[in-house]
């Protein structure tokens, strides 16, 4: 028995292929399944298409799995960055967190310098620690040479704050500015609130000793603080360390 051969459609050119494609991609970034969306936006970054970037983007805001976040910016990260790049600052006054976090994280991947004007003090301070946290880790990639002092006085404004995750991300921030901090720490062990005064030493323990735990030294911190007491008249309480001891 043969098989007759069939007679290719003229009409699948493959500029349609190539849309049919895309619309399929676009589809399954809606699908309800993670796995499905994981692997649409593996396909988007395999295939880069500009009809993707604003659908990525705007998935970015909503995508509720990490894992599929995370392959959403690799995604966005394959694309022309003059398409990328509009979209994402856009995203940075959204009303909605996740929207803010996930698009500082990406221009962190891109690593655009362009993108440093958009790295403001209200995102640095914002009150969403997601969103602070990925501020923090988009400006120490993006800061330009010679603003690292100013970025440090604004980061350690935010010392003391929140839990250990968040304090944790805001140290290594600050140290991978380098010596360029310790102004900002020292005037920060001056401070009345014992949690600032705790996180700045050990802030500064990890500036000296890259090796040392962070949990090690938020305690230890900790335990110098609650015995050398409040500092008086904007001096380092009696005990505390003194820069280079």
């Amino acid at each position: 028995m043969t098989t007759t051969p069939q007679t290719p459609d003229p009409t699948r050119t493959p500029q349609t292929q190539q849309t049919q494609q895309t619309q399929q991609t676009l589809q399954a970034l809606q699908d309800t399944n993670s796995s499905v969306r994981l692997r649409a936006a593996l396909a988007a970054g395999t295939s880069p298409d500009p009809h993707y970037v604003d659908h990525l983007v705007e998935q970015s805001a909503t995508e509720p799995e990490f894992f599929v976040r995370d392959m959403l910016t690799w995604a966005l990260t394959r694309h022309p960055v003059n398409l990328t790049l509009p979209e994402l600052l856009g995203e940075l006054s959204s009303e909605r967190a996740q929207a803010r976090s996930q698009a500082l994280h990406t221009l962190s991947k891109i690593a655009d310098p362009r993108s440093w004007p958009a790295i403001t003090k209200a995102l640095l301070t914002d009150a969403d620690d997601d969103v602070a946290r990925s501020a923090w880790r988009a400006a120490i990639v993006l800061v330009p040479e010679g603003d690292e002092a100013a970025l440090a006085a604004t980061l350690a404004t935010q010392l003391g704050r929140g839990e250990r995750e968040t304090q944790l991300s805001l140290s290594q921030a600050l140290v991978a500015l380098g010596a360029v901090i310790e102004p900002a720490l020292h005037e920060a062990t001056t401070a009345q609130n014992p949690d600032v005064r705790a996180h700045a030493l050990a802030t500064r323990q990890l500036l000296r000793d890259p090796d040392a735990g962070f949990t090690l030294a938020i305690e230890e911190a900790k335990r110098t603080v609650a015995l050398t007491g409040a500092p008086q008249n904007g001096q380092p309480a009696q005990g505390t360390p003194q820069d280079g001891q």
